[in-house]
């Protein structure tokens, strides 16, 4: 059952049965948890970006006129005077303290706080099930924050807005939930793509931008061997113009928020997959998203790739085939998929040969030794592990196998963060040998319990522990 979960906090024990209680127990209608933040949503963090980045623009023009009319930033050795700072309080004198640090600017700001959001509420859920499924659904949706301010501030919204609450809904909800929200549709530059057809189109002569269509269909639902042509991306590319973000100006709504821009949209009958789509506005789109959602490629996919994340890289063909089977026979029922592969024998007696990604690596760490991190002490192990938060390469998301986490360096990597956690931890934790059982029990092998018992010192016991192969593996 730890290959579901998030890693057992002290004090977790019980039976098997009792950890699938557990884990069926957060399978919810309400979808997953909520974290807790400061920013409201989508469109709020939209307003005040917009708002941001025209203070900076502003802040560059005014440089830049200084400048010309020289009074800009004197020359290193013209004579700046540097005023000398009052020593803090219970400082000597003669000492200057250290500067503060500048706020961060509001996108980092808004990244910063969704960040360690999503961590504490990993670290308060009960078995974890959901949150893992969050993870799941994430990279399996993702955007990158190195896209720029935009999805940077957008993407614990996006993944608030449109990954929690449908988790254990249809998945049909899910994916229209997905593409329509701003950060993916900045993320993936539809608000680029003008319908030849249409009235900005003809007026501009600008036309598609097929990012988007093209990774619904090879990323989202069907899989890159899934029955599509070149053609049906097109088309679908035709069909979902008009998705759009507001802008600064709020003509079509909210500023940051999704709206449908009918200028924008190409006109007339798209064909899709062998079905013509004749709906008017964005109900065309809906309607091919929903077909997609329901599409027999789509749930053999999605069975495959579920089955891949819990149990391993090369899952039983038994198993994809029941999940694939529960996806189509209910509708794509998430809640029902949920659960078939929570109470599957196939997956309950397959051995534990997946290795924690560093996201689940760290997270379960810090559930272990009762830790409490902040941004920094998230941010950099997993920047070292090369899994920050919602920053894959490309829009495929960040690898799911163990090849891709099992190099040289990156064991390596993983040893020099499990010593520091080591470090951080002894003062808290009385006796590793003790949480050795808390935390891994029956799992635990004699040479893992050996090794924690002859360790050293109690960082290294701790650091020995997170090591182990059954901490690593789930």
């Amino acid at each position: 059952m730890q290959r579901f979960g998030l890693g057992p906090k002290p004090g977790q024990g019980g039976t098997v049965a009792d950890v699938r209680e557990r884990l069926l127990a957060e399978i919810s209608s309400d979808g997953a948890p909520q974290p807790r933040v400061g920013f409201s949503g989508a469109a709020p963090i939209g307003r005040a970006l917009y708002a941001f980045e025209d203070e900076e623009r502003a802040a560059r023009e005014a440089k830049r006129v200084a400048v010309q009319q020289g009074g800009g930033q004197p020359a290193m050795g013209q004579g700046v005077q540097v005023a000398a700072a009052s020593p803090m309080p219970g400082q000597p004198q003669g000492s200057i303290a250290a500067p503060a640090q500048p706020a961060p600017p509001f996108p980092q700001a808004v990244y910063r706080e969704e960040v360690v959001s999503r961590v504490q509420g990993a670290l308060e859920a009960e078995a974890g099930f959901a949150e893992r499924l969050v993870q799941f659904w994430s990279n399996h949706f993702c955007v990158s924050v190195a896209k720029g301010n935009f999805v940077r501030a957008m993407a614990g919204a996006f993944e608030r807005e449109a990954i929690r609450p449908n988790i254990f809904g249809r998945f049909e909800d899910l994916l229209i939930a997905v593409e329509s929200h701003p950060a993916m549709l900045n993320f993936l530059d539809n608000q680029l793509s003008i319908g030849p057809d249409s009235r900005a189109g003809k007026r501009r002569g600008r036309g598609l931008n097929e990012n988007l269509a093209r990774e619904i269909m090879e990323l989202h639902t069907l899989g890159v061997s899934g029955g599509y042509t070149q053609a049906d991306v097109t088309s679908l590319a035709r069909i979902i113009t008009g998705w759009t973000v507001v802008g600064r100006d709020a003509r079509l709504g909210f500023p940051g928020s999704f709206a449908f821009n009918p200028g924008l949209h190409d006109p007339g009958g798209q064909r899709l997959l062998g079905k013509v789509y004749r709906q008017e506005g964005k109900e065309k789109g809906m309607a091919a998203l929903a077909d997609l959602a329901r599409h027999p490629s789509t749930a053999s996919f999605i069975a495959r790739k579920l089955a891949r994340h819990f149990v391993a890289d090369d899952p039983p063909q038994a198993l994809v085939a029941e999940l694939a089977r529960v996806f189509r026979d209910t509708g794509g029922d998430l809640a029902a998929l949920s659960r078939a592969l929570v109470t599957s024998e196939l997956a309950g007696v397959a051995p534990a040969t997946k290795l924690r990604t560093p996201q689940e690596f760290l997270v379960a760490a810090f559930r272990a030794l009762g830790r409490k991190p902040d941004y920094g002490q998230v941010a950099g192990p997993l920047g070292v592990m090369g899994q920050p938060l919602w920053q894959p390469s490309g829009p495929d998301g960040y690898p799911d196998t163990n090849a891709a986490w099992a190099t040289p360096e990156g064991i390596k990597t993983r040893i020099d963060v499990a010593a520091q956690l080591g470090r951080q931890a002894a003062g808290s934790v009385a006796d590793p040998r003790a949480l050795v059982e808390e935390v891994l029990g029956p799992l635990a092998s004699p040479q893992t319990r050996q090794a924690v018992a002859r360790a050293e010192s109690k960082p290294q016991a701790l650091a020995l522990l997170l090591m182990s192969p059954e901490f690593q593996r789930r």
